[in-house]
């Protein structure tokens, strides 16, 4: 018997299908940049440390170098190049312009994916490490400065935008629905 080592997928990126064959080992990153042509998705640490490789998968955020292309197989995918609508920016990437959080721009996708993803989160309730009361009846916590630190922490930035970056994100939450392109969703309801 032989092993089964490659498969034909179909992704869904930012709206559109693409069927491509892939190796079991391709990392959805990997299937992003280097088959797919979206080079938006930054390949940073390789090992899911840094966060540069930041997309929403399903609207949560997922490190694509950690996750297989064929585990990502009918999901919604998201990234940087499927955040504007036509010429209008983003509210989380206008904010990261008009902010300046970015230097030299290698992270700014995976933080931009990030940040949406943070928003969706807080928007949902979820408590972070540094939420002071983490009861689900307490409702989302203030998103002060250290609560955007603390959810934002897993992406790195080597230029060191943070303060900028944090004040971005505090823009973009003050600009409208957090959910606009992430989706966090609740706990499933038991089957009956």
């Amino acid at each position: 018997m032989a092993l089964v080592t490659s498969s034909v997928i179909t992704l869904h990126i930012n709206g559109e299908r693409y069927s491509l064959p892939v190796d079991h080992r391709t990392t959805l990153l990997d299937a992003l940049r280097e088959r797919l042509d979206l080079t938006g998705t930054k390949k940073g640490c390789d090992q899911g440390q840094c966060g540069a490789c930041t997309v929403l998968v399903d609207g949560r955020r997922t490190v694509a170098c950690l996750q297989l292309a064929i585990a990502a197989e009918g999901r919604e995918i998201t990234t940087v190049e499927g955040l504007a609508d036509g010429d209008r920016l983003h509210p989380v990437q206008q904010a990261f312009l008009d902010l300046d959080g970015y230097q030299c721009g290698y992270c700014t996708p995976g933080q931009i994916c990030s940040a949406i993803g943070v928003l969706a989160e807080h928007a949902a309730g979820w408590p972070s490490a540094a939420s002071a009361d983490v009861r689900p009846a307490a409702g989302p916590p203030p998103l002060t400065a250290d609560e955007i630190r603390e959810r934002m922490s897993g992406n790195l930035c080597r230029c060191g935008a943070y303060t900028s970056i944090v004040e971005a994100v505090a823009r973009a939450a003050e600009s409208g629905p957090a959910s606009r392109t992430a989706v966090v969703p609740g706990p499933k309801e038991p089957a009956a």
